[in-house]
Order: structure tokens, then C-alpha cells, then sequence
């Protein structure tokens, strides 16, 4: 069998590498956290220049504009990881918004917002969970209603990742109350600085620790044009829907990297003075996530596939997060597992590695085990939506 990629393809194998031994220390070894905005902005403009971000986005709309590649992809993630920079952003902005607005957004929403986000000028967060309605998020309370041109909007949102530091957030909002509960929701973007918007942070056990915060958001006659839909009116449950698929697929995105950087912890970390990557128990524990990581590589190399081709990938694509959230918290606990003693440790004490990183991991994987639908609705739906057995019988009314 020959794994090779052919002439072409390593020929822009090479062409990546080079870019990053000419770039790659402006990044290397900081998170986004310890990058200016400027800074952040400039690294991911520079990546757009040559191709390597925003890369079959429309130029009209500030992307590279190439036509999609499966192979490219995958190189430009192989190369990216391996020298332990970031490519482009995962926040929830280019992540999940862009390709619900490339889908379903005006012309003038997409010139608007999709290269500001992809350049990091314009930060998103995600208004969907509420207090009353976490899985079954159809059920969700907060409203719109109609003054003018403007809808006026009231209500709470929680569990909003990042709402404190973001310029924009999506969010959804029932307008069309008497309309069944799948049908009276629209998809609203909504400027975070509105008069009556309130964001308040929530404590989590992880502190301070990480980039990651989770908030509350508060909505007292917010008022934003009617023209901030995307979509139509109504319509708001099929395009979450969208963004919900872009969301499970994002939480893959860098499985590999986390690997690279957990391989690298354990040839530094020393047990009497003998590295961790020597030691035949963690070694054995790195090789069965190093097939998992490969094996979830693999099947997104196949969900692209299907997404090229404009086909369903059917139970593949629900598998994802279920699997990568579980992957990812495993991870993080081999390395926690490696430091030892050390760790327990996070506050940026004297000798904590990785600048906490892996603590913060530990509890941001944990949280996404249950963050976005939980392990237990996940594996509902692969079985009902994916398996086709029948679905969970409800309660009798009383």
C-alpha cells in the first residue's frame, strides 16, 4: 500500500514548512491569551495571505478563495501541529457563525461580518442555553417582540462561553409565540455593547485558570433590527441546527495537536530521573490515545469527504463529539498523571508546567462532556437518529 501523498502534495508540504520556519516565532509556545489583539489580528491576516486560514472562504468575502482540498487540509494541520503553532482560530466566530452564514446568511450579512471574524477584528459568542432549557433547548424562553423595524428582546441566556470578552454574540430568541416551539424561533446577531444587555461571569471549578469562561446574559428590552436575522423569521431551529453540526465538528479540530504537546511533555518529564516517555506504563497509555487520535483523524479526513461531495454523512457525523470530548479529557489526564505531585498544581506557582495548561484542559474537557448536549443525549441521538431504534418513551402525564 502507498501511503504517500504524491509529488504535488509534498511539494506544498515543504512550501508550509517553510512558511513556519520563517514565522512560526512570533506564536510559538504563547496562547492567543498571551498574543496582543494586534498581535493575534496580525498573525491571522498573515496566515490568510498564504493560504493557510479563511482557505476556501471567498476572497469577496476575505478569505484565500481556493477551491477545496481534502489534502491541503490535512498537511497544513500536520505541519501546523508539529511545530506546536496555532492555525487560525478556534473560537466560536470562525468556527460555528462563518459557515452558518456562508450557508445561510445575506449577501450583505456575509460581507459584513465573515472577514472581520476570520481576521480575529470581530469576536463571537453563542447565546443558546438557558436556565430552563439546557437539552431540550426548543423550549427556550427568551423573546422578541416586534417595535417598528426593531424587535425588542427579553430574557437570560447561561453557560455563554466567552460572553464577557466578545463583541457579538448569535443567539436565539422566540418571535413567533404562537407557533409551535420548533417553529417560532429565529437566529438573531446582536451587538454585545446594546443598551439592556447585561453579562454577568459565572465561577466554575476551574478558577481563573485557562481562556475558557462561562456567563450569564441578561436581555431587558434589547433592542436590534429586524434586519439582524439570518435566515427567516421562524427558521431559526434549522440554521442552529447548522451551527450546532459546525460546533460538534470543531471540538475535533486539533485532537493531534494536544497529542504533539502531551509527547513533548512526557520527554521532558523526568520520574528519578528517567523521562515519562521511558517508563512502560505511560508509554502503553500514550499509544492507545495515539490510536484514538489517529482513528478520529481518519474519520474527519472522512466527514471533509462528505462535506465536498455535499453528502449526508449519517451516524459518522454524530459520533464526533461524543468521542473527542471523552478523548480529550483522557489526554489531559495522562499528563496531569505524568507531572506527579506537580500535577495538582495551577496557580501559576513556581512549578507548574505548561503554564497550567493541563489543568485548564482537564477541567474545560471535563465541562465539554456535558457542555453542548451531554455523553448520555449524544449517544440518544446516535441511537434514534443514527441506529434507528425507537426512541425513549416519555413519562404519562399525571
Amino acid at each position: 500500500m502507498d501511503l504517500e501523498y504524491g509529488q504535488e502534495y509534498e511539494a506544498f508540504r515543504q512550501e508550509v514548512r517553510s512558511f513556519l520556519d520563517n514565522n512560526k516565532l512570533k506564536v510559538k509556545g504563547r496562547a492567543p491569551s498571551e498574543l496582543t489583539r494586534q498581535q493575534y489580528n496580525d498573525w491571522l491576516e498573515l496566515q490568510i495571505e498564504h493560504g493557510y486560514w479563511a482557505r476556501t472562504i471567498p476572497k469577496q468575502y476575505g478569505g484565500y478563495g481556493a477551491e477545496p482540498d481534502l489534502m491541503h487540509t490535512v498537511i497544513m494541520d500536520e505541519e501546523f501541529n508539529r511545530a506546536g503553532v496555532m492555525r487560525g482560530s478556534p473560537s466560536q466566530g470562525p468556527s460555528m457563525l462563518v459557515p452558518t452564514l456562508l450557508e445561510h446568511g445575506t449577501e450583505e450579512q456575509k460581507q459584513r461580518w465573515i472577514g472581520p471574524t476570520m481576521r480575529g477584528e470581530v469576536r463571537w459568542c453563542q447565546g443558546y442555553s438557558e436556565p430552563g432549557s439546557g437539552s431540550d433547548l426548543a423550549s427556550l424562553q427568551t423573546s422578541a417582540r416586534e417595535d417598528g423595524d426593531d424587535f425588542l428582546i427579553n430574557g437570560q441566556k447561561i453557560w455563554t462561553s466567552t460572553a464577557d470578552r466578545s463583541d457579538m454574540i448569535f443567539v436565539l430568541v422566540r418571535t413567533e409565540p404562537e407557533a409551535p416551539k420548533h417553529s417560532g424561533i429565529s437566529y438573531i446577531l446582536l451587538d454585545m455593547k446594546t443598551e439592556g444587555l447585561e453579562v454577568q461571569p459565572l465561577r466554575t471549578m476551574s478558577g481563573d485558570i485557562g481562556e475558557n469562561s462561562f456567563n450569564q446574559v441578561f436581555f431587558k428590552d434589547v433592542r436590534v433590527p429586524q434586519s439582524s436575522v439570518v435566515g427567516h423569521r421562524g427558521e431559526g431551529w434549522k440554521i442552529a441546527n447548522t451551527t450546532l453540526k459546525h460546533e460538534r465538528n470543531s471540538l475535533s479540530s486539533n485532537a493531534e495537536g494536544t497529542l504533539f504537546r502531551l509527547m513533548r511533555l512526557m520527554e521532558k518529564e523526568t520520574i528519578n530521573g528517567v523521562s515519562a516517555m521511558a517508563n512502560p506504563v505511560y508509554r502503553d497509555r500514550l499509544m492507545k490515545l495515539q490510536a484514538r487520535v489517529l482513528a478520529m483523524k481518519h474519520h474527519a479526513m472522512r466527514l471533509l469527504t462528505c462535506s465536498l461531495k455535499q453528502e449526508n454523512p449519517g451516524v459518522a457525523g454524530l459520533v464526533t463529539k461524543l468521542q473527542n470530548c471523552q478523548l480529550g479529557f483522557d489526554m489531559a489526564s495522562l499528563a496531569i498523571d505524568v507531572m506527579g505531585e506537580l500535577g495538582a498544581l495551577y496557580d501559576h506557582t513556581k512549578y507548574e508546567r505548561d503554564k497550567g495548561f493541563w489543568q485548564a484542559h482537564s477541567f474545560f474537557s471535563l465541562g465539554l462532556i456535558i457542555g453542548g448536549g451531554t455523553a448520555q443525549i449524544q449517544k440518544n441521538i446516535i441511537s434514534e437518529r443514527g441506529l434507528g431504534l425507537p426512541r425513549e418513551p416519555k413519562p404519562a402525564k399525571a
